[in-house]
């Protein structure tokens, strides 16, 4: 349905008559701040009207970035609980089969063994249990792998992550330590990353990649057809290396000699 602006404009003067200021005009009735502008900008206002939204203004610039910062976080808050409450829980049994697979195929490993690496633990504590309850595995089924920095507590990293996954320390193998560098990092990963292993998992991975499939199962058909398509763009002619050792000799022959 169009919208009346005859309606609206009078509603906009008679808001302004009130001493209500565009803002809030405009969350009212659902007018552009722009619009309201060309409508109310001869509409007078009353002296203790003009005082409230003088006071106003110097308040929020006095807050200055703080205030816009704090009522972003606020509304990022109210749209994330929001959103939160439009999902049904707990998760049907498909539903729940269905992100862990979406899970899986953009943080796993998509050759050789069954395995899924990450610094998140909220990610890595659902897809162990995704694993346990689809698989019908044990947390003595699991190897885990950390990746840390040198400066930091190998085994109570450890101890951490067995407390987020239930895999027990033993069942962690050989942790990778990044070489020492002397560049300050600011951005270290507290707990570091993890790497979740299944051994004897290959078929694991195809029923995955199965589901997946599945899945993806309207749009496979256009995806062909747009590669086949644009098959040329695999097809990459690399300029051929040039041999320094070969070619150095000869032309420093060449240089000697003229």
């Amino acid at each position: 349905m169009s919208k009346n602006y005859k309606i609206l404009k009078n509603k906009a003067v008679g808001l302004r008559q009130n001493g209500k200021s565009y803002n809030e005009i405009g969350k009212l009735i659902s007018v552009s701040k722009s619009t309201l502008s060309s409508w109310l900008k001869n509409i007078p206002l009353k002296e203790g009207y003009r005082e409230r939204f003088y006071t106003n203004q110097i308040y929020n610039l006095s807050l200055g970035p703080t205030s816009q910062k704090e009522r972003r976080a606020r509304e990022i808050e109210k749209i994330i609980k929001e959103a939160r409450n439009e999902i049904k829980k707990p998760l049907l049994e498909e539903s729940f089969k269905l992100f862990g697979v979406a899970l899986y195929w953009g943080e796993g490993s998509k050759g050789g063994l069954c395995q899924i690496t990450n610094s998140d633990p909220r990610l890595i504590a659902f897809m162990v249990r995704w694993f346990e309850r689809i698989f019908k595995l044990a947390a003595n089924d699991f190897k885990a792998y950390l990746n840390i920095y040198p400066q930091q507590d190998e085994l109570k990293i450890k101890k951490f992550w067995s407390e987020i996954t239930g895999i027990p320390v033993s069942r962690f193998g050989k942790t990778f330590t990044k070489p020492q560098s002397s560049g300050f990092k600011k951005n270290n990963l507290y707990y570091g990353t993890i790497k979740i292993t299944i051994p004897r998992s290959v078929n694991f991975k195809h029923k995955i990649f199965g589901w997946a499939s599945a899945a993806f199962q309207n749009v496979n058909f256009g995806v062909k057809l747009a590669k086949r398509k644009w098959e040329s763009l695999s097809k990459i002619n690399r300029p051929t290396p040039v041999n320094l050792r070969k070619t150095a000799p000869s032309s420093i022959g060449r240089a000697s000699r003229s």
